[in-house]
């Protein structure tokens, strides 16, 4: 009996059984999501009655794929736990049906690798700067595909026109994906990177399909199928503005922290304990104030841009905060574009640091003002965005750390 119970544990665990209802088709079961994502390894696996001896660990489920271990410091912080999306930044959901099915692996390969430039999804590949080799980069990819269904060949659309698909991309599209000049709350259609791994069958795909759970419709019932190639041949318009970037060298990891190390403390107007202001900070370097501005995001994107005089310190490599001094004012930024900076900010006030901040409103927005930046060559402003959406389980600063960001600095 007993082995006969052991056998139909293995069996339950291998095949996800006994897990209650699935949820709808649009989402992967929230257990099975946490069960690849490694959250319930530690918990003993029983049978039902008397105490027995602890189970052999053949009777745990299978570890869960390597590429978790990557996926959750890296992406989870914008894409999810589960991959569901929309943490922070408007990311999308990475385990969205169709959006799984439409994607091949070069595809994911290509957008972990290169990012999308000019939002908080930074090119985590080494060859751009990033932490991620091919083989790391290879994992995630095998770990996403675990979360949803696999690829399939996709239909290639007409050729469209591109001037008709422009009316009807101002009607139906703009609104959420943006332009060439501003981005919506969905994905940006017009980001270079997008454009270079989004082949036309992809597009097309999403038009006809849909995101199921998402804002994004299904337009096959309400355009024509002539009319979804013209918008796509109107979307891959947007690729003929595009130029090449020259990345700026990779950070040493060796560049000074301090900023002005002779000059006064700033005098900042702190919001909520713990956000300050572009205009503010752009007045304090402007007056020489000593200061330590860090860059959270990956080293790609400081290779890209970062403000002038800013340490790439990204938020999955905390290493240099062991060199921040205690008495010195701090603010990092990202391009989120609270969170990502928010997670540097937390490690610093957890290691007792009282003068660290966020800045408010990012560096897209440092950078669409005209303030001092380090830019390779070919990088421009970027788009306006929408208003940041802030996660419901953001952290909230420490008493001791909000009064202390909150009281002017001498």
């Amino acid at each position: 009996m007993q082995s006969r119970w052991v056998i139909l544990t293995v069996l339950a665990s291998v095949l996800g059984c006994g897990r209650g209802k699935p949820p709808p088709p649009d989402a992967p079961p929230d257990a099975d999501v946490r069960r690849l994502l490694g959250a319930s390894l530690d918990a003993p696996v029983r049978p039902p009655g008397p105490a027995v001896a602890a189970p052999d660990i053949r009777q745990r489920p299978a570890p869960p794929p390597q590429g978790h271990l990557d996926y959750l410091p890296l992406c989870g912080p914008c894409h999810g736990p589960e991959g569901r999306g929309y943490a922070a930044d408007h990311a999308p959901s990475l385990v969205n049906p169709t959006f799984l099915e439409s994607a091949s692996n070069d595809f994911l390969r290509r957008a972990i690798a290169s990012g999308r430039p000019g939002t908080s999804m930074g090119a985590y590949g080494k060859m751009y700067g990033g932490p991620l080799d091919d083989a790391a980069i290879d994992r995630l990819v095998t770990f996403l595909r675990r979360l949803g269904p696999p690829a399939r060949p996709l239909k290639a659309p007409a050729i469209g026109d591109p001037g008709r698909g422009e009316a009807i991309y101002r009607r139906v599209c703009q609104a959420c994906h943006g332009d060439a000049r501003t981005r919506g709350e969905a994905v940006h259609l017009a980001n270079s990177q997008f454009l270079r791994q989004a082949s036309d069958a992809f597009i097309h795909h999403a038009i006809v399909n849909g995101r199921p759970g998402t804002k994004m419709l299904a337009f096959s019932g309400t355009l024509s199928g002539a009319a979804i190639a013209d918008v796509v041949a109107f979307v891959r318009a947007f690729e003929k503005s595009q130029v090449g970037i020259d990345l700026l060298p990779p950070p040493t990891g060796h560049e000074p922290l301090v900023q002005n190390p002779r000059g006064r403390d700033p005098v900042f107007t702190v919001r909520e304990g713990r956000f300050v202001g572009v205009d503010e900070v752009e007045r304090a370097l402007a007056a020489r104030r000593r200061l330590i501005v860090i860059d959270a995001r990956p080293p790609s994107d400081w290779m890209r841009v970062h403000v002038k005089g800013a340490v790439s310190i990204p938020y999955h490599d905390l290493g240099r905060l062991q060199e921040v001094p205690d008495d010195v004012w701090v603010v990092a930024y990202c391009a989120c574009p609270h969170h990502l900076s928010g997670e540097v900010v937390d490690a610093l006030i957890q290691r007792g640091h009282a003068r660290a901040l966020i800045l408010d409103e990012g560096i897209n927005e440092w950078h669409r003002r005209g303030f001092p930046v380090v830019a390779a060559r070919g990088v421009t402003p970027p788009v306006q965005e929408p208003p940041p959406v802030l996660p419901p389980s953001s952290p909230s600063p420490s008493p001791a750390a909000a009064a202390a960001a909150a009281a002017p600095a001498k």
